[in-house]
Order: structure tokens, then C-alpha cells, then sequence
């Protein structure tokens, strides 16, 4: 699939900083202090989000820093971890970013927030420095145009990327009467599973998709589009370059998520709405066998070895893997979403290529085979995916591997964090019963046009 190009609307992030007011205050205050214009010239800083009790990342960054730093006499980093959830730690970013006094260095950006805070002068553009460098040649097609703005830019190097499917609990299926090798043709097959779970009383929960603001993007990528792209409809149109509002896929989607909800097919509400339900449900409800299927990314098993988060020594033999179907079997059979994080250099970094040499010393083969293992992530680069080391690492690598030509990427504009705001909106009005399917998809359309302009949409009819 094409990813998109080009930008049908400028939005400002500074904007959305303001009506996200009252998130500075929740900044420790140490970071800010820490960021100070008076620290050593010397100094790298290194922002990134920690998520929830995982120290993957942190540990990968220290053991490249202490190679960085032995070829560097003189030169230090320090790691600013930022412990969010997801919407949040994009916004905190954004603040630490936008003053010379307390920006960081390099920066650990979702793909997906890049083309907003390029749009917001946060990020600068490395054409210049990635210009003949084996490392940005090595990228797929696909994560290079992840990284450039719709004049080609470079503004970002990724290092990984994802892909999404469906996990089921063969001890729960089991125990429900079903069978443990399953790949649901349908939307209904899923749903009907889940039931069967639900009936069975097996003291387990049918099945688990993000849904709502609480979740912030992964309900977006996890959850909303992993439905819309399985119809006949999606966010954008790259055909026509528009933005699509009234499709029948987005209120069939919408209805997916009621069903859920009044067929109790899922978790109630009040844990859907816990910002920390994600952590709960990879690291204690899956695998205790309190959820029979889960809707989640390539990455999650990384939770499960045995010095992750959350040790789960028999999970190969414990955890199925099935694709994500159409909505009614369509060809071509499955629709998974792909995204991916990176390495920028804010626009107030200290020292551009100073920070440059520390983006390639991570970015060595080496360096990424480990970062790739140890996360569970999948690689953005040819020659990594080609090394046997990289795609022995896990048993699930080649599944998700293999799903990766099937992907969708979100809309890389710089609106598109706006649009996924409101589509978050909507979930969260069907989910808590505000409105139904329909009146949600119709207050949707009506913020899509307040985004992106009537001129930049296509109105579709059932």
C-alpha cells in the first residue's frame, strides 16, 4: 500500500498544546531544572518514553552509550526517560522541545507524530548528514518514506517497525471447547469465539481491543484501524488525495465496538477507561488466563521472556498467532497496520553532529539486531532482516515479518494526530452509550471538516 504524501493541512502543535492544558505542571520538576541552558556543551541529552515498568529501551541506550562514549572522550549523555502514557508523552516531549533551555538532543519519535512536530519547527531536517550513509541506503522504501516531509526531507532515522495481528489464549480456547488452531475468516468468526469464551464459563474474558481516549493512539492503530482497513473504506484516499467521511466502514467499525460492549464480549467499561490497562492485560490477564483473545502488536512477547516484565516460560506453546480478517472475508484475506519509532534531532539541539554520530553508533548492524531482539520489534533495514540472528530471535518474527506487505500505514500528515484524536472521541461516545454508531461516525465528519477543510474530503454513501 502507498503510503500518502504531502499535507492537505498545516495543523499547529502548539495549538494542541494549549488545549491540552495543565499537562506542563505534571513535568518533574528535576527534568526541567536538569535542562537548563547552563549544563556542559558536552552534554547529550537523550529523550524517550519509558513505557509503564519496562526498561528495555533504557537498557539498549546504555550499553550503546558507554561504546558512544568510550570513542568520544570528553562527551557524556544523559537520558531523560520520560514515564507517560501515550498521548501525554508526546505532549511533554513537545514542551521540553520547544525552548533552546530545555531541549534535548535526540529525540525518540513515533513516526506517526513526526509530520506535526516537523509542521511545528520542533524537529530539523538531516538531509545533509544521512546524504551517502550506508544506514539510511539500507532502509526500506516504506520506513524512508516514514521519515521525509512532502518535500522529501529527511527528518528522522527509523530503527523499528510493527505489525498487528490477533493473539489467543490456546489454554482458554481449550478449556472453552475450541479448537487451538484458529484463523478467523470474518469479523462474525471473532465475535462468535469470543462468545463461545464467554459462555463457557471459564472465568476468562471473551476478547480485548483498544477502545477510547484513555488508550490514546494504540485504540487508533490497535484497535479503530485495524477494523476500518479490514472494509472497503479508510482514513484517506490517496487516489483522490482527500480525507473520507461518510463511509459505511466507519460505522460498521463503530458497531463492531457496541457489539463488543452490550454482548459482553469484552471488559467492562470501567477497565477499558484504566490508563494502564494495557500493561495489565499483556503482563497479568493474557497470561493467567483471564482473556482468551487479544488485538495487539508484534512486539507484546517481548513481556514474556524470561528477563522481561513479565516471565511467561511456556507461552510459545501457550500463545496462538492468527491474522487480522476482512470484515467479510474479502480478498486479500487479512489488513494489519504498520507504524515505527525513530531517531530526530529537535531543531534547539546543541550540537547536530555530535548527536548525528550517536543516531549511527546506535544504528550499527550490531546495535540494531540487539534492539530488535531485546524489544521484540521488527527491523526497518534489508540488511538487518537479512541476518539469521534477526530472524531466529523470536517465534514470532516470521509472522509478523511476513504480514508486513500487507500493511497500511496511518496517513502521515501533520493533522493526522488531530484526526485520531477525534476518532478516539468517537469511540468513547459509542463505548460509554452517548450515541450510536451512526450519530458518532456523523460528529466525526463534522470535526474531520473542522481539520482538514470541505475541500480536502470526500463524502462516500452506503
Amino acid at each position: 500500500m502507498d503510503r500518502p504524501r504531502g499535507a492537505t493541512h498545516q495543523s499547529s502543535r502548539r495549538t494542541f498544546l494549549k488545549v491540552t492544558g495543565g499537562i506542563a505542571s505534571t513535568l518533574p520538576l528535576a527534568m526541567l531544572a536538569g535542562c537548563s541552558s547552563e549544563r556542559d556543551s558536552s552534554t547529550l541529552r537523550v529523550a524517550y518514553q519509558q513505557f509503564g515498568s519496562g526498561t528495555t529501551l533504557q537498557q539498549w541506550l546504555t550499553k550503546i552509550i558507554a561504546e558512544f562514549t568510550k570513542k568520544h572522550p570528553g562527551v557524556s549523555v544523559e537520558l531523560v526517560p520520560i514515564v507517560a502514557a501515550e498521548n501525554d508523552y508526546f505532549t511533554k516531549n513537545e514542551l521540553l522541545m520547544s525552548s533552546p533551555r530545555s531541549c534535548p538532543d535526540l529525540v525518540f519519535e513515533d513516526t506517526f507524530i513526526l509530520l506535526s512536530d516537523v509542521a511545528a519547527g520542533y524537529i530539523q531536517p538531516i538531509d545533509d548528514l544521512v546524504k551517502g550513509w550506508e544506514g539510511w541506503d539500507n532502509l526500506y522504501p516504506a520506513s524512508q518514506a516514514a521519515a521525509v516531509d512532502p518535500e522529501g526531507r529527511a527528518h528522522c532515522v527509523p530503527t523499528e517497525t510493527d505489525t498487528r495481528g490477533i493473539y489467543y489464549n490456546k489454554k482458554v480456547f481449550e478449556k472453552a471447547g475450541l479448537p487451538t488452531e484458529w484463523q478467523p475468516r470474518t469479523w462474525e468468526e471473532i465475535a462468535e469465539t469470543a462468545a463461545a469464551i464467554r459462555d463457557a464459563n471459564v472465568d476468562a474474558a471473551g476478547m480485548f481491543m483498544y477502545c477510547g481516549k484513555t488508550q490514546g493512539e494504540k485504540a487508533s492503530m490497535q484497535g479503530f484501524e485495524m477494523l476500518l482497513y479490514g472494509t472497503n473504506d479508510t482514513l484517506y484516499n490517496p487516489e483522490t488525495k482527500k480525507w473520507v467521511a461518510g463511509s459505511q466502514g466507519f460505522i460498521d467499525t463503530l458497531a463492531f465496538y457496541k457489539r463488543q460492549f452490550d454482548e459482553k464480549l469484552t471488559l467492562p467499561v470501567s477497565q477499558h477507561l484504566d490508563p494502564n490497562i494495557a500493561e495489565a492485560i499483556q503482563s497479568t490477564m493474557f497470561p493467567a488466563g483471564k482473556l482468551g483473545i487479544l488485538i495487539d502488536g508484534s512486539w507484546i512477547s517481548n513481556q514474556w521472556a524470561p528477563d522481561g516484565p513479565a516471565p511467561w516460560p511456556t507461552w510459545q506453546d501457550d500463545v496462538g498467532l492468527a491474522q487480522m480478517p476482512m470484515q467479510n472475508g474479502e480478498e486479500p484475506g487479512l489488513t494489519t497496520l504498520a507504524g515505527g519509532w525513530g531517531w530526530t534531532i529537535p531543531t534547539h539541539a546543541r550540537d547536530r553532529e555530535l548527536s548525528f554520530e550517536l543516531i549511527k553508533e546506535l544504528c550499527t548492524l550490531e546495535s540494531l539486531i540487539y534492539r530488535n531482539k531485546s524489544a521484540a520489534n521488527l527491523t526497518t533495514r534489508k540488511d538487518v532482516a537479512k541476518n539469521e540472528e534477526y530472524r531466529t530471535y523470536s517465534p514470532t518474527v516470521g509472522f509478523f515479518t511476513d504480514i508486513f506487505e500487507a500493511a497500511y500505514y496511518r496517513p502521515a500528515f501533520a493533522v493526522y494526530p488531530e484526526v485520531s484524536s477525534a476518532l478516539q472521541d468517537a469511540m468513547d461516545t459509542v463505548m460509554v452509550g452517548d450515541k450510536t454508531p451512526e450519530q458518532a461516525a456523523a460528529w466525526y465528519d463534522t470535526k474531520l471538516t473542522e481539520l482538514v477543510g470541505k475541500d480536502n474530503i470526500e463524502v462516500r454513501h452506503s
